[in-house]
Parts: C-alpha cells; sequence; structure tokens
C-alpha cells in the first residue's frame, strides 16, 4: 500500500466526498413533501469521521453547518453505534439548534468497523408548536414545538413506526411531516451506500489516512490565511433591537484576541439570556464564528474540522450565546446569529479593514403564518416559514449585492407561482426596495419590498431585526436603511404574533447593507 498520498490524490479524494453531501442533498430535495425543503432547500448535509469530527460539507446552509461542527462529537459519544441505525434530535441543549431545525444522523460500517457518519438537518414549518410555522414569539422552550432528544429513529435498518407516527401526531399535517423525515431517512441511506462504496474501494486504512491528509491541508491554508490578522486584541460591541417580550438594545459584546496562528473569539460582556426567544445555545455562537474566518480563507479550503483547529470560542454560561435550558430559542438561531456575524466582523474591521465589508441586512426576516382546522376541517390546517433577502454590505473593491440572503441563511426565494398554489396566500408585490443600501465610495446592496394578500383567517408571526438600528457602514460609509414591518398600512415592531383576516396586506421592506468609504462630492 502506497504510504503518502499525492496532491492530486488529495484533490479527488476531498472532492470525492463533498459530492456524497451534494448527493444526500439532491435526494432530499427531491423526495421532500413540504415548500420549505424542496424549494427553498432549508437544509444542510455532510459527513463526520468516527469521533464526530466534520470531514466534508455540501454548500448548504451555514448556521446549520457550523453547529454542527460544533456539537456533533457530544451527539455521537451517547450511543452504541450499530450498523443500520439512525437517530433523530432537534434539543437545542443537546446538539440541536432550535426546535424546527431536525437531524438525522447515520453511522458508517465498512466491515464491522465504524469509519463515520452522515447526518443531515432539515426545517419543518411545523414541528408542533401551538402557533403555525413553529416560529412562535416564546418564552420558554416548550412553547416552541415538541422537543427530541437524541433517540433511534431506525434500529438495525428498520424504522420505529412507533416513534415516527408520534412525531406526525403532533404536527397539524401529518402526512407532509412523515414524509419530509422519510426523505431525511433516504438523503442518508445515499449517502451511506456513496460512502460505503468509497471506503470499501480505498481500504478504511487509506480512507482514514486521507482524511487525517485532509484536515492537514485544511489546517494548513487556514493558518496561513489567518496569519493576515495582526496580533492585538479586537473589540466590538452591537445590539438586537429587541426580545419580543419589551427588553431592547440586547448587547452582544466581542473580544478576539489574535496571537500568532491562535485566535480567541471571547463574548464576555455579552447580555444575560433573556425572556424572548432570541437566546441561543453555543453551537450557533459558534456557528457564526466558524463563518466568518472560513470567508477569510481560500475558496479551495475543505470544509473539516482542520479549517477551524486553531480558533477557540468563550461565550459565559447563562448568556444570550450560552443560554441554559428552559430559555427559548427560536429567534436565536436565525436572528441572534446573524448579529454574532456582524459583531465578529466589526472587531475584525479594526484589524484587516481592507478585507472586511460593512454590515449586510442584519436580519432573516423570518415570517411564518398558517391556520387551525376548524370543528368539521372544512378549512384544512397549514403552515409556512420563510425568510427573505434582503441587502449585502459593500467593500474595499465592491459594491454590496442587493436582494439576496446573506450570511448565516443560504436559502432559496420561495417562488410565487409555489407559494399562491399552496396556500391562501397572493403576493401582491415583490420587487427590490430601491436606495436602502448605504452610500459611500461604494454603496451598500438594496433590499426587498415582498407584500402578501390574505385570502383567509390567518395567524401570523414576524420574527425580525434590524427595525430600529441600522446596519453599519465601514470607512465613513453610511448605513443601510432600517427594515420596516406594516400591515393594512400601520407600522409594525420587529417581533409581533396576530391573526390577520381575508382581504388584509402584509408589508415587509428588508433592511439595506451599509456602505464603504466616503462618498465622493
Amino acid at each position: 500500500m502506497k504510504n503518502s498520498i499525492t496532491a492530486i490524490e488529495l484533490s479527488l479524494f476531498a472532492n470525492r466526498v463533498e459530492a456524497i453531501c451534494d448527493e444526500m442533498g439532491a435526494v432530499l430535495q427531491r423526495t421532500a413533501f413540504s415548500p420549505n425543503i424542496k424549494d427553498r432547500l432549508d437544509f444542510s448535509c455532510a459527513i463526520f469521521d468516527h469521533e464526530g469530527a466534520l470531514c466534508a460539507q455540501a454548500a448548504h446552509i451555514p448556521v446549520h453547518m457550523g453547529s454542527m461542527a460544533y456539537a456533533m462529537r457530544s451527539i455521537v459519544q451517547g450511543f452504541e453505534w450499530r450498523a443500520g441505525d439512525m437517530i433523530i434530535l432537534n434539543d437545542p441543549y443537546l446538539g440541536g439548534t432550535h426546535l424546527p431545525d431536525v437531524t438525522v444522523v447515520a453511522p458508517v460500517f465498512v466491515d464491522a468497523c465504524l469509519v463515520g457518519f452522515l447526518a443531515n438537518r432539515a426545517h419543518h414549518a411545523d414541528i408542533g408548536s401551538d402557533t403555525p410555522g413553529s416560529m412562535p414569539i416564546s418564552s420558554v422552550l416548550d412553547e416552541e414545538g415538541i422537543i427530541i432528544s437524541p433517540r433511534r429513529l431506525v434500529r438495525d435498518g428498520v424504522l420505529d413506526e412507533d416513534l415516527l407516527h408520534w412525531i406526525g401526531q403532533q404536527t397539524k399535517n401529518q402526512t407532509q411531516t412523515t414524509g419530509d423525515f422519510s426523505a431525511q431517512i433516504s438523503a442518508n441511506r445515499t449517502g451511506l451506500a456513496g460512502l460505503s462504496t468509497l471506503v470499501k474501494g480505498m481500504g478504511v486504512k487509506r480512507y482514514q489516512q486521507s482524511l487525517l491528509e485532509l484536515n492537514n491541508y485544511a489546517e494548513r491554508l487556514a493558518r496561513s490565511a489567518l496569519q493576515a490578522i495582526p496580533d492585538g486584541q479586537y473589540e466590538y460591541m452591537d445590539v438586537m433591537d429587541d426580545d419580543g417580550m419589551g427588553n431592547e438594545n440586547i448587547a452582544i459584546q466581542v473580544r478576539i484576541n489574535v496571537c500568532g496562528e491562535q485566535i480567541e473569539v471571547d463574548f464576555s460582556g455579552t447580555a444575560t439570556q433573556t425572556a424572548g426567544n432570541i437566546n441561543c445555545p453555543i453551537s450557533v455562537a459558534a456557528a457564526g464564528v466558524y463563518y466568518v474566518f472560513r470567508c477569510l480563507m481560500p475558496s479551495h479550503t475543505p470544509n473539516c474540522d482542520g479549517s477551524f483547529k486553531t480558533i477557540s470560542i468563550k461565550a459565559p454560561e447563562g448568556t444570550l450565546l450560552n443560554a441554559r435550558y428552559p430559555a427559548a430559542v427560536a429567534a436565536g438561531n436565525v436572528e441572534t446569529s446573524m448579529r454574532v456575524v456582524d459583531v465578529v466582523m466589526g472587531a475584525l474591521a479594526n484589524a484587516i479593514p481592507d478585507l472586511i465589508p460593512a454590515a449586510s441586512q442584519g436580519s432573516m426576516n423570518n415570517l411564518a403564518m398558517g391556520a387551525l382546522a376548524n370543528e368539521d376541517n372544512t378549512i384544512p390546517a397549514w403552515d409556512y416559514y420563510e425568510t427573505i433577502g434582503g441587502g449585502m454590505g459593500a467593500g474595499a473593491k465592491h459594491n454590496g449585492l442587493s436582494a439576496v440572503q446573506s450570511h448565516m441563511t443560504n436559502t432559496r426565494n420561495t417562488p410565487i407561482e409555489v407559494l399562491e398554489m399552496a396556500y391562501p396566500i397572493r403576493i401582491t408585490r415583490y420587487e427590490v426596495r430601491a436606495h436602502s443600501g448605504g452610500e459611500g465610495l461604494h454603496h451598500g446592496g438594496d433590499g426587498l419590498i415582498r407584500e402578501y394578500e390574505f385570502l383567509s383567517p390567518t395567524i401570523v408571526t414576524l420574527l425580525t431585526e434590524r427595525r430600529r438600528n441600522q446596519p453599519w457602514g465601514l470607512a465613513q460609509g453610511s448605513p443601510g436603511c432600517a427594515g420596516k414591518n406594516s400591515f393594512n398600512g400601520q407600522q409594525y415592531p420587529s417581533k409581533r404574533n396576530w391573526q390577520a383576516n381575508k382581504g388584509d396586506k402584509l408589508r415587509l421592506e428588508t433592511p439595506g447593507g451599509g456602505g464603504w468609504g466616503k462618498k465622493p462630492n
């Protein structure tokens, strides 16, 4: 057997394992039932080694992948794994992010040897919350839906029908829910077939050696890229607009200590966990940190554990970024993760100003809605959830992009035709929000305007940010415009739940990105 792996062999190996993740994602998309998964592509797929370290991932959702990379080791250590098993979980305090994101994990055995794990994480618009869309204005975790602690969904290749039935019963559309879970199982089975074939063809020892080389290569690239950050201590503070419970301007503070190739990201000074649902587990904070530093690395850096070896993260327990059970976390995964990116980038802008862009929109602009069935079921229950794009921040060499998903979200826009066919909603306006990006030498990207007309009574929940505090500019660039929520012409706050009636209209104007540099006279 050859003792070394050539650069060409390593490149082929990296592409082969990533291709398995891509294939898993294609199966999940094509077999899922809900628009949230099959159309918006709100899911992620990855491969891990036998200890739970990240080996490869597809270019899916950053907040999914970074949080799995951080938490997977603790997940896999809690079971005695056997071939044919799969576990399911969504508990944010046991490896999850927020309850709608449900993860299915499968071990990979070759010749009775555990060589790794496959995992996919998908967002379910209905996970049993009383509020349609399962993104409520909540104050404790139990209000956000069913909590699935890690448990076996498949044992020795046999599906636990009772468990799947129980999960489906907690939702409003059992057929859609169980169909989406079946799609997640199918995605893992596709990955199992692909990875098993790869490992058998290479041999277990050669596969493990290739993983070691891949991580070493990624670490070398990461160290080289991060050496561009001068030694020093860099700080930044930004705020969340509010928590939906009356608490406003909630601080997130970061201190980045750079010493040679070692980087410590310390969130001491961040506000304590709050009454609303913008809290998050530390895995979500880690996802934001990993994302920022990954953006500073070459595009060909493998997405594996070696990329983050030099980065350590500290967030005191009981704070917004490392909440204690039973703190509510529904919006932490989507909104607070975006602010983590903002503060880390804000701190790094003090060190490497030409490499860091101004703030992007800073919100996923979450909209959850649906209806409960009436007593005789003549009006069916339905759930829908989406995030909406906005403006990206400008940089030293470029304008910001307009009307795009940014940073921690990477989902697609739900096509209007799909939305209107599936639900009693009409989209009456969908356009770029002109001149909402910040001015500067390079201007920030513009946000979006999206207007909904409700065709039947609908329960609506908004979880948005940057409605009060604008996305900041850099190098004397102007901030982007704050977002606006309005209902029948009346301005609504960033976080609210209410019932809309037939004919009512909701209009969301998403934030623009910050500008970079002083605008010429």
